[in-house]
């Protein structure tokens, strides 16, 4: 069994796929139920993803033997700074080592990018990404913006 991380279209089929089992689960999660498909479809509406494109980012999907199994986006904000965005692994997939995989391919494509640090913001509930972005050696920050569902900031010089 083995991953496969490469860029991929942020619009493609199993590219979209990845990015509404992402915004399900984030947002279901926050509210304690189930997000209806009218909720993910408005989620997602105008939420600037063809940044995740060169040359203002990356978006890269993780395949576990062929299968669209995790993904993961990147988005320039300034000359030096590019934040990490929608990392998302199948939960059958989880535990098998494609989040280290993802945040391996998105640095090698900041570094492309010429950015030199990679940050991001995430929630409090969200637990099992805080631990793998610390395993990784991103180290929290201050806060560098005052989103409505940020609660962490990390921070990873490269």
């Amino acid at each position: 069994m083995t991953w496969h991380v490469i860029p991929e279209g942020y619009d493609t089929p199993e590219s979209t796929a990845l990015r509404r089992a992402y915004y399900d689960e984030v947002a279901s999660r926050y509210w304690g139920r189930p997000a209806t498909e009218r909720e993910i479809d408005e989620g997602l509406t105008d939420d600037r993803v063809e940044r995740l494109a060169r040359p203002t980012g990356e978006f890269v999907v993780g395949r576990y033997d062929g299968a669209a199994a995790a993904c993961a986006g990147l988005r320039v904000v300034d000359p030096g700074t590019a934040e990490l965005t929608r990392v998302y692994v199948r939960p059958a997939f989880r535990g098998t080592g494609g989040g280290a995989l993802l945040l391996a391919a998105v640095e090698t494509a900041a570094r492309e990018l010429g950015v030199g640090r990679v940050r991001l913001d995430t929630r409090d509930d969200l637990v099992e990404a805080r631990a793998l972005y610390a395993r990784h050696g991103y180290e929290e920050v201050p806060a560098f913006n005052r989103g409505p569902y940020a609660e962490h900031w990390f921070a990873k010089a490269l």
